[in-house]
């Protein structure tokens, strides 16, 4: 079966190689779009006449489901996207929701786009799980792009977590998929200190459920 995996940058690299792991025996289309990223400073009009027919390009090489591996795109546009399009598109969004299962301090940090963090869709995940908690945002802005161009500001990423150590997060959440490709170096920084989660297993384990909805 052909799946589809679309983000705006290298992020999807890192999902594609993940569902690849998994689902060796289907075929895994990725499409990004280098031209136009990062997509977190962009307005959701704009970013549905980008996403639009990057995903109907996927569609028409056969792909039976599409996975957006973009928070950006799923916290603004996802319920637009569904509309659209025919075939299931399975979704990566923040974390909140077992970040704040697993809390004991009771204070968690979210590493996400400027768009993610002012969404409607971000709004809710927090009403819903973390009304409870602090939930901390550092200013991640110039990471999808610094990862992007492979230009690692390390003392940057130092900075942005042990500011939220010392205000007493005990578990940090990757809500964009380029920061994946960091996450080996924030688990060393942080390590004894605090958990790291990011959505791969769990959207692994969707995809898989739709797939068996499809067979």
């Amino acid at each position: 079966m052909k799946i589809g995996v679309f983000d705006s940058g290298v992020g999807g690299l890192s999902v594609a190689n993940a569902i690849n792991a998994a689902l060796p025996d289907d075929e895994i289309i990725l499409r990004e779009d280098r031209e136009h990223v990062p997509y977190g400073s962009r307005q959701p009009a704009e970013l549905l006449s980008l996403v639009t027919p990057i995903l109907q390009e996927l569609v028409d090489l056969g792909c039976a489901v599409i996975v957006v591996a973009c928070n950006t795109v799923t916290t603004t546009i996802i319920k637009e996207l569904r509309e659209h399009f025919d075939i299931p598109l399975v979704a990566v969004e923040p974390m909140i929701k077992p970040a704040a299962a697993m809390t004991k301090s009771k204070v968690i940090a979210v590493c996400a786009t400027p768009a993610t963090l002012a969404s409607a869709r971000y709004a809710e995940l927090k009403k819903e799980f973390a009304s409870e908690i602090t939930v901390l945002e550092p200013d991640c802005s110039d990471w999808a792009s610094m990862i992007e161009q492979t230009m690692i500001e390390q003392t940057e990423v130092a900075d942005r977590m042990e500011e939220v150590l010392a205000k007493g997060a005990d578990v940090i959440v990757l809500a964009c998929t380029h920061y994946h490709w960091i996450e080996t170096e924030i688990r060393k920084l942080i390590a004894g200190r605090a958990e790291v989660i990011q959505p791969e297993r769990a959207l692994i384990a969707q995809l898989k459920r739709v797939l068996a909805q499809l067979a």
